[in-house]
């Protein structure tokens, strides 16, 4: 089938790709690249992925294409569902013919349901989805495809078995060359990454079990399962010469380094390339792993902390211990590895003295930049069965982001208020960002570099707006 693979409009700047933790609008200007849907786009011949939000295409832009195509592929979230539902109904106006299906946790974990909710929807692929879109594509009746839900003539929803977990990942195909035909690069935008820059997958699943952490628990698995070192070289090798502009690559893997003979090997051979690259990692990789890593190209680490409290760490099952991670992030300073440092205010065990001490332990230990999240119970995760279990969560939060988009505080405890968890985020910024000491390093980052200058110039504009946004919100 002629197949269209679309991440659709919704909020104005929302950020609903495969590398966003949490599917909402961004602090400042953010953008990952929509590689789940390019991975199944590279297995459909003569396909085509539109990411809509980055390249501001609008509802009618989509509506354009839709005769075009035989076959909708649409990846999905639990915020921006019902934006997207709303797309395929518009299409199927424009285009009767069509046939729309969904992808993405939202309805790997509920598949039923999110059926039910939506009767445009002829299918959705659950849980790792690349080779049953190809299978849709390639005109297979969905009978015969597993790891999909789908009508059939009489309008009943249909569940096939799942489908095997993938064991080689060397047989996905390369997504740079679907980000070359189909994406403007200059148009993906991370805060902590230089620009511009590539993201791409080198494996999938990751051994923690945080509790909150929606990919792992839905999609990938808890098994890292991995391409060979040789098959991510000769992409990256690719990518170098079809994008000669790129500045960084970013390894989006849950946990690069959760195997760290394998992040050694992946290293040495980008530092032979000159690459500069990073990664995600778990703030426990040893000093001489380190020191390989960053002899290998190595520029920047983004690390979940998530808390500086060591009980709330025990409570979402993190993994951590904070005299552990100080001692890795002391290391990665030594070494002139960069961290962007995330952390999570309205956790379980939160009180309003844990997220003081949270804010104070990032000042301590000092990332170069972060990110403050708020707790949010995505169906399919274990914060959500506790969320539901313990009246955490109320159903008129259930969508996890406001009316712009902008991330709510979902959970409330009865000691700890909605208002004062979302008021945490701006006081938890504030307090890292604006004393001297982190200041005089922006300000000597600018100064060092006039395109530095410019793009934290335009963050700061866009971060103060991102504010009063949320307090316009809160009120």
């Amino acid at each position: 089938m002629r197949t269209l693979f679309l991440q659709a409009p919704s909020f104005d700047g929302f950020d609903g790709g495969a590398g966003s933790r949490y599917q909402a609008k961004r602090e400042i200007k953010s953008f990952w690249y929509p590689t789940w849907l390019a991975q199944p786009a590279s297995l459909v011949e003569n396909s085509k992925l539109v990411d809509a939000p980055p390249h501001d295409q609008t509802l009618n832009d989509v509506l354009a294409m839709a005769k075009d195509f035989d076959l909708a592929v649409l990846h999905t979230s639990v915020p921006s569902f019902a934006s997207d539902v709303k797309t395929i109904e518009a299409m199927k106006a424009v285009n009767p013919n069509l046939k729309a299906g969904l992808i993405g946790a939202k309805v790997a974990v509920d598949a039923d349901g999110s059926m039910q909710k939506a009767p445009v929807v002829d299918f959705v692929a659950r849980n790792e989805f690349d080779f049953s879109i190809k299978e849709v594509a390639d005109g297979v009746p969905f009978a015969d495809i597993k790891g999909v839900s789908y009508r059939n003539s009489s309008g009943v929803i249909v569940h096939n078995e799942d489908r095997p977990i993938l064991e080689n990942m060397d047989d996905l195909p390369f997504v740079t060359p679907v980000y070359k035909r189909d994406l403007v690069m200059e148009n993906y935008f991370i805060g902590y990454l230089k620009h511009p820059y590539i993201s791409i997958y080198t494996g999938r699943g990751c051994k923690s079990r945080c509790t909150f952490c929606l990919w792992p628990q839905t999609v990938g698995g808890h098994r890292y399962r991995t391409r060979s070192v040789e098959h991510v070289i000769e992409e990256i090798k690719w990518a170098m010469k079809a994008f000669p502009q790129t500045k960084e690559f970013f390894f989006d893997d849950d946990t690069f380094t959760d195997n760290l003979p394998r992040a050694e090997a992946i290293a040495a051979e980008l530092g032979k390339l000159g690459v500069t690259w990073s990664c995600n990692a778990k703030a426990n990789v040893p000093r001489d792993t380190l020191k390989k890593l960053k002899d290998g190209g190595l520029r920047l680490l983004l690390v979940g902390y998530e808390s500086g409290n060591q009980q709330i760490l025990h409570n979402i099952k993190k993994g951590m211990r904070i005299e552990v991670a100080e001692q890795f992030t002391k290391d990665c300073h030594e070494l002139g590895i960069a961290i962007h440092g995330t952390f999570i205010m309205g956790l379980p065990g939160e009180t309003l003295e844990t997220m003081q001490e949270t804010a104070k332990w990032a000042a301590k230990i000092n990332p170069h930049t972060i990110q403050v999240s708020l707790a949010a119970p995505y169906p399919g995760t274990f914060l959500y069965k506790q969320a539901v279990e313990n009246g955490w969560l109320d159903a008129e939060h259930a969508e996890l982001v406001d009316e712009q988009g902008i991330q709510i505080a979902p959970l409330h405890y009865p000691h700890l208020s909605h208002t004062e968890i979302f008021n945490s985020v701006e006081t938890f910024y504030k307090s890292f960002y604006f004393r001297p000491r982190k200041i005089g390093a922006i300000v000597n980052e600018m100064i060092r570099s006039p395109e530095m200058m410019k793009r934290r110039l335009r963050e700061g504009v866009e971060f103060f707006d991102f504010l009063k946004e949320r307090r316009n919100a809160a009120a």
